[in-house]
């Protein structure tokens, strides 16, 4: 079946309300936060208030929350007709992370109901959890002391007593952690089954039990919040843990590894929207500079910036579009790990690239603060490491193309 790319009216709206947002509230207050880390940007509460009354009315744009899928299985199938084809919750997301990326991606990560974990709960809850926890603002803990990229090194542990979950453990790096109502914690509910016992539980953050223990100083996206979280014999509802509470050894992972499914896109567009600020801000110090981006001419008779530049944007290009492919993917009910993992991959890249290579072409300007140029170089980073490093991304693709599983390429 064809794909088609092409953003619909729907999306082209939600698209130009994000930018909207951006370009009025973000970008004025981008430094401003940069220089003010762990304090909450409270200019956030007026376009919450304005998304909750856009989405009210059934317009508002959402940047995190995507297409669900159901009780943490694979998706189901679309019809594969012109007729099935459709562009929905997930590009959505992609569309409008971009745009508010292209704003200040540390804001877009500190807008209040739009953390990570409100992805993860899409992804894999059940209808009665989507309708008690749908419209919390939920963060993301996964990483622990003792490991990074690996999720399947979880350690913290859930121990079901009578009606309820005992969580226990550490985790560190969690955006938005001091931040958003609850928290969405990877743990194992038994340690003997490997990396199958691995379940995602709802938590509140304000719960007997989790300790906000520090905040973390930042290279870049300074505007949110990164926390280390502990859990001590922090007592859940039973019905908190997130899809199915079965533990299915032969599907091992899988289930809880669709979350990235949603989230890798997600962050790969953020990613895209930092570069693409960068690509303009470059293109117009360039042009001050009286440097003609000429896409007429061979790239060899150019002035090197001008043809580093067209490299750059050709790059960014592709960035963008396995990006929305994966999207699509996920909206049509298509397998897209492969592809959330290679659009990952690549805006991660890209987005450190662009960013990087546009100080450097900038010269004087693009190394002080004149510009935002050095900030996006600096917030660009994490997303390149986040929701898995350019390692695992480029280990998950190998597998799939090779059809090995964890244990034959390692």
């Amino acid at each position: 079946m064809a794909i088609n790319l092409e953003l619909p009216k729907k999306l082209k709206t939600s698209a130009e309300l994000a930018h909207q947002g951006a370009a009025e509230i973000f970008r004025p207050i981008s430094r401003k936060y940069d220089l003010a880390e762990h304090e909450y940007p409270k200019e956030l509460d007026t376009i919450s208030a304005l998304y909750d009354g856009l989405a009210d009315a059934g317009q508002a744009p959402s940047a995190a929350s995507g297409d669900r899928k159901t009780d943490g299985d694979a998706p189901k199938p679309k019809p594969e007709t012109p007729e099935g084809s459709r562009n929905g919750g997930t590009m959505e997301s992609i569309i409008n992370a971009i745009e508010m990326c292209w704003g200040d991606a540390g804001l877009m990560l500190a807008f209040p109901y739009q953390g990570l974990g409100n992805a993860a709960i899409a992804a894999v809850a059940t209808d009665e959890q989507l309708e008690r926890f749908g419209k919390v603002w939920a963060a993301m803990a996964i990483t622990e002391p003792s490991f990074g990229s690996d999720s399947a090194a979880v350690t913290a542990t859930a121990v079901r007593d009578g009606d309820e979950w005992v969580l226990n453990g550490t985790k560190i790096f969690v955006t938005s952690g001091s931040r958003a109502s609850h928290i969405v914690v990877w743990a194992t509910v038994d340690k003997s089954l490997g990396r199958a016992a691995i379940k995602s539980f709802v938590v509140p953050r304000e719960h007997p039990g989790v300790t906000i223990a520090r905040l973390e100083h930042k290279l870049g996206v300074r505007a949110s919040d990164t926390a280390e979280i502990r859990f001590e014999d922090c007592r859940i509802p039973y019905e908190n843990i997130l899809g199915s509470p079965e533990v299915n050894v032969e599907k091992g992972f899988a289930g809880v590894m669709q979350t990235f499914d949603n989230t890798r896109p997600l962050v790969a567009a953020m990613a895209i929207g930092v570069a693409r600020a960068s690509l303009e801000e470059l293109r117009r110090v360039l042009a001050d500079a009286g440097i003609e981006i000429d896409y007429d001419k061979p790239v060899n008779t150019l002035p090197h910036a001008a043809a580093e530049f067209i490299r750059l944007e050709s790059d960014w290009e592709a960035a963008y579009q396995l990006t929305l492919k994966a999207g699509w993917m996920a909206d049509n009910g298509q397998p897209n790990s492969m592809q959330a993992s290679m659009a990952k991959a690549k805006a991660g890249r890209v987005g450190s690239d662009v960013t990087l290579k546009a100080v450097e072409l900038a010269g004087t300007v693009g190394y002080s603060e004149r510009t935002l140029l050095e900030k996006w170089s600096r917030d660009s980073k994490i997303l390149d490491i986040f929701e898995g490093t350019q390692q695992i991304q480029q280990l998950i693709v190998a597998r799939r193309t090779l059809d090995l599983n964890s244990s034959q390429l390692k």
